[in-house]
């Protein structure tokens, strides 16, 4: 199995994920455009408010897909996005994140009345080869919400003094909810756009691994360079 970090920003690091109905809309989109058939005509035009969540949170399989991924891990920022997936058909992983990206664009230049584009460039995709990445990537990908909180801007500092309240930390991460991590730990979020499998853990082991992270007890002589995309 190939397994790629997928990342991309707003063009000119530009804010694009401006409040919760894009946010919302991004992860009904990692849904409604995993799948070999194209998108309905009113997709584009579609709108989700704090009042719909409900939603997008459990989507019902309203027909029988092809998926053209599984989506291992997610974290959307406010400028960009970062994704773990691997294919399951031939060529999935880059058609998956064109519809994704086109779908997304049209949606927002419709919302804001504008046009241009709205990511920069082609979505960077960094192949895991080895067992330290394979290790690493999913908590890289969950730990970066930590950049709004105070205290833990310097996450990314492989010591202690990059995270000032391990505990503030955890209690953080649990409440941001425009990622898989709540998912992993047992708490349902979005599960219709996950797969967990390959990341199994008995149930919290995944929040104890995460707890002994920001504890700096582990990991602490790996270098993230090779999985970072600035």
């Amino acid at each position: 199995m190939n397994i790629y970090h997928a990342l991309n920003r707003g063009v000119e690091r530009r804010t694009i994920f401006v409040d919760t109905q894009d946010y919302a809309r991004f992860v009904h989109d990692l849904y409604e455009f995993n799948d070999a058939t194209p998108a309905g005509q009113t997709h584009t035009a579609r709108t989700f408010s704090s009042s719909s969540m409900a939603d997008i949170r459990c989507l019902p399989l309203k027909r029988e897909r092809k998926k053209l991924v599984d989506v291992h891990g997610w974290c959307i920022m406010r400028d960009h996005y970062h994704l773990l997936l691997s294919e399951k058909i031939e060529g999935g992983v880059g058609l998956f994140l064109r519809k994704l990206n086109v779908g997304y664009a049209k949606y927002f230049n419709t919302r804001y009345e504008r046009n241009g584009y709205v990511f920069s460039g082609r979505t960077k995709k960094v192949h895991i080869e080895n067992d330290a990445q394979f290790n690493y990537i999913l908590h890289y990908i969950h730990l970066n919400p930590l950049d709004y909180l105070k205290g833990a801007e310097e996450w990314r500092i492989r010591s202690k003094g990059g995270i000032k309240n391990s505990n503030e930390a955890l209690m953080y991460l649990k409440s941001y909810r425009w990622s898989s991590y709540t998912d992993y730990i047992g708490e349902q979020n979005f599960p219709s756009v996950l797969t967990t499998s390959l990341f199994g853990e008995a149930p919290g082991g995944y929040e104890k691994t995460i707890a002994k992270y920001l504890n700096g007890a582990e990991h602490a002589q790996l270098s993230p360079t090779s999985l970072i995309l600035e």
